[in-house]
């Protein structure tokens, strides 16, 4: 998930004075935002790639106000239809990269953390809504520096400017092979020869979606008024985009006008909500409440949501930048964190229905039932990750690696194909706890195939001074032995990516190789912050308790 880093008091400036900073800390998880770390005034918050509106204090800050009851309903977008304020777009662009829309941002005040969160939240979206900048990218820019109209058209690859963070002239094909941004994004552009330009009035060059901006328009502490420009292969992707930015500056202090874009099947962005109609009954049912239309109204507008009654339905208003609310699960989610999640009551359903386990969830149980009785904690991991926790942290060769195509976060890009990294970096997040610590987890590993092959694996680690390869072995073979009447045994290996040299060894079951056993590689642990030793093992259980 990513992660954002936030100051206190800060955060408490842009919530209101009447909330203090243990009401705000209190708060944070019932917006969807689980706390990572607390370091005095500094907070790391992981957040939902689906609310990119909290990759920033401004976006989180919103949601608190509502949440505390300090400021209800739909921050309302006021954008003035004045100035002449335009951007021309040439039919040329339609073959490279077809829409680009904008705003102008206007008397604000960024100071250093302002600047900071801007930039964090633009490569948030990138990433996310993004895509990596295929679909959608942003440019911000200081508007004293440019002159209108803009044209945003095609232009050689011969074309030449300074780029943001230089000082040195540089051609566009420079730019893309010698620079880290171009290397990483000139892809994108394919091989065509005409690449999109951004320009002004006098001709100067503003920027070079999806790519990088020009120097002359730099944005530092000392703007005070924002052109925003998005450009992209899809319009609502890129109005997204927009409105999320759009939002977040609202909540920074500035104020909007209105930015004309036209020309090939262009247009000026709408920022207009959308509404939803639904039944109060089934929010209740799902929900086991029974709470009046009236307080139902109160919970969604604490989320930062309008809702009205008609008649005996409820028709609630969604903003622009709220587009991970798609249907009636969505809305009732809302309710349940207006309402507050710690008033929720569990209860048993009215009508109780045994069922019979299959054998498969027979055999993790009582893997789970053995391990906790070893002492181990279980941990539920995500079967996607990243490439940098599975293979660059660990490792291990990446040449079988197996990625996503449409990842809303840079944590969850590939398919994991061992459980170990995982709880390595399990044990990398608890390092503030004391030791030992003993986690397990089974699950789906994954590898490559036609089509990609689905089996179970467990994965177990114990991190302290005084753990060692014997007592790992003892737990590996008691589980075995107690729980499916198998015998193992281990044979030593000389080496292994993940472990220490010449004390890692095979697991073998009737003379077949099922996994690995050992101390984890110095190194490896170092990748993921771990002090202590480790010991832990990987087994595979498909085709060992499972057919």
């Amino acid at each position: 998930m990513p992660v954002v880093e936030l100051s206190l008091s800060r955060l408490q400036n842009l919530v209101g004075k009447k909330a203090n900073k243990k009401q705000i800390l209190d708060s944070l998880p019932f917006l969807g935002l689980d706390i990572e770390s607390l370091d005095g005034n500094i907070v790391r918050v992981e957040y939902s790639p689906n609310r990119p509106d909290y990759s920033t204090d401004f976006g989180i800050a919103l949601g608190l106000q509502g949440i505390l009851g300090i400021s209800k309903g739909i921050l309302k977008l006021d954008i003035k239809k004045q100035g002449n304020y335009e951007i021309k777009v040439d039919s040329s662009t339609s073959k490279v990269r077809p829409f680009v829309t904008g705003i102008i941002a206007r008397n604000g005040s960024l100071d250093n953390e302002s600047v900071k969160q801007l930039i964090n939240m633009q490569e948030d979206l990138h990433f996310g809504l993004g895509r990596k900048r295929k679909k959608s990218s942003i440019g911000i820019h200081d508007l004293d520096r440019i002159s209108f109209p803009l044209k945003y058209t095609t232009t050689s690859r011969d074309h030449r400017f300074v780029p943001l963070n230089s000082t040195k002239e540089s051609s566009i094909s420079e730019i893309l092979q010698d620079s880290e941004v171009g290397r990483d994004y000139g892809s994108i552009l394919g091989q065509s020869a005409k690449v999109p330009i951004i320009t002004d009035a006098n001709g100067q060059t503003v920027s070079f979606p999806p790519i990088i901006n020009a120097a002359l328009t730099t944005v530092t502490t000392k703007t005070k008024n924002l052109l925003v420009e998005v450009t992209g292969i899809d319009k609502q992707s890129a109005e997204d985009m927009l409105s999320v930015v759009v939002t977040i500056l609202q909540g920074a202090g500035f104020q909007f006008s209105q930015l004309k874009v036209s020309g090939s099947k262009n247009s000026t962005p709408n920022f207009a909500p959308r509404s939803i109609t639904f039944d109060i009954d089934p929010v209740n049912k799902i929900l086991g409440l029974n709470i009046s239309g009236s307080v139902l109204l109160s919970c969604l507008k604490k989320c930062r949501l309008d809702a009205v009654m008609k008649g005996k339905k409820i028709q609630c208003t969604i903003p622009r930048y709220r587009f991970d609310i798609f249907g009636g699960m969505d809305i009732v989610e809302e309710v349940a964190l207006g309402y507050g999640i710690d008033n929720l009551k569990p209860a048993w359903p009215a009508s109780v229905h045994i069922g019979e386990k299959n054998m498969t969830s027979e055999k993790l149980d009582s893997i789970s039932r053995l391990m906790t009785g070893f002492g181990f904690m279980e941990t539920l991991n995500s079967t996607l990750t990243s490439e940098q926790i599975l293979y660059e942290m660990a490792n291990r060769d990446s040449s079988q690696i197996i990625s996503v195509t449409s990842s809303k976060s840079q944590e969850h890009t590939i398919l994991r194909d061992s459980i170990l990294p995982g709880l390595l970096e399990n044990l990398s997040k608890n390092i503030h706890e004391t030791y030992p610590q003993k986690f397990f987890e089974s699950g789906i590993v994954f590898s490559k195939g036609a089509p990609i092959k689905e089996t179970s694996s467990l994965a177990c680690v114990t991190a302290s001074e005084e753990t060692h390869f014997s007592e790992m072995k003892a737990v590996l073979q008691s589980l075995l032995r107690i729980g499916f009447n198998i015998k193992c045994e281990t044979k030593t290996l000389p080496s292994h990516v993940l472990f220490s040299q010449g004390r890692v060894a095979e697991i073998v079951v009737n003379k077949k190789t099922v996994g690995y056993i050992g101390e984890l590689d110095s190194k490896v642990l170092e990748n993921f912050r771990i002090r202590t030793k480790v010991v832990g093992f990987e087994i595979k259980l498909s085709g060992l308790i499972f057919d």
